[in-house]
């Protein structure tokens, strides 16, 4: 049987793909307000805004490939039983080849109608992979509604994050990747990791976890993924 290993990335992974990152300077947040593009608040308020904002993002989705530290933990596969579970919107996992993906804040390519909740059987009846098409207002569900994009925002719950902590319950090795670690449920994962369970950080800041379990390659994600293989290939 082969081990299992969990991996938790951020929006590092995808930055060398040219996807910019949110908190990071220079990052989205730097141009929208967040409260206006990403809010369930903003979306009540400005649905136009927020549909063109997620029409920007996919469409730029497009055109965009994954990297080599994609291709690495998508390789990891060959020889482990892999769960990604991702904070990111974008499918530069899927593009890699993961064929286990959480999306713990959604997927950018897909919409849902607005009126409904986002629960895991919901999404699987009702949710619309639109790929890298535009939706604007007006484009309705088949129920009628205002389709909305796929998306946690801030004001919302995170539906998959049980899911999320029973794959790290059950790892044997939890790999976290290009995220800070600062956005909340997702930061608190890595605490539900078996006591046994080694956990590697991959990313160029400084961690603002302290636990003995953890070891930090702090490096971008392409170069901290060659050196975490290293590592992994010499246990």
């Amino acid at each position: 049987m082969k081990k299992k290993i969990a991996v938790l990335t951020g929006a590092g992974v995808s930055a060398e793909s040219g996807l910019g990152t949110y908190r990071d300077n220079g990052g989205l947040w730097d141009n929208y307000d967040p409260m206006e593009v990403a809010s369930i608040q903003g979306w009540y308020k400005n649905r136009k805004l927020v549909l063109d904002f997620y029409n920007m993002q996919r469409a730029k989705l497009k055109d965009t490939k994954p990297n080599a530290a994609h291709l690495a933990i998508a390789a990891l596969e060959k020889d482990y039983d892999v769960t990604v579970i991702t904070q990111n919107v974008d499918n530069l996992h899927e593009k890699a080849g993961s064929t286990k993906v959480i999306h713990l804040h959604g997927e950018a390519t897909k919409v849902r109608p607005e009126n409904g909740v986002y629960e895991e059987s919901f999404s699987e009846r009702e949710v619309i992979d639109v790929g890298y098409e535009p939706v604007n207002l007006g484009d309705k569900a088949p129920n009628g509604c205002q389709l909305r994009p796929h998306i946690v925002f801030f004001g919302e719950s995170v539906p998959k994050i049980e899911p999320a902590i029973d794959v790290v319950a059950a790892a044997d090795l939890l790999l976290i990747v290009g995220t800070s670690m600062q956005v909340y449920p997702a930061a608190g994962l890595y605490r539900y990791a078996d006591p046994k369970a080694p956990i590697y950080v991959v990313d160029p800041a400084d961690l603002p976890l302290h636990d003995p379990r953890i070891t930090h390659i702090k490096d971008v994600a392409t170069k901290g993924m060659e050196k975490f293989i290293k590592i992994l290939e010499e246990r």
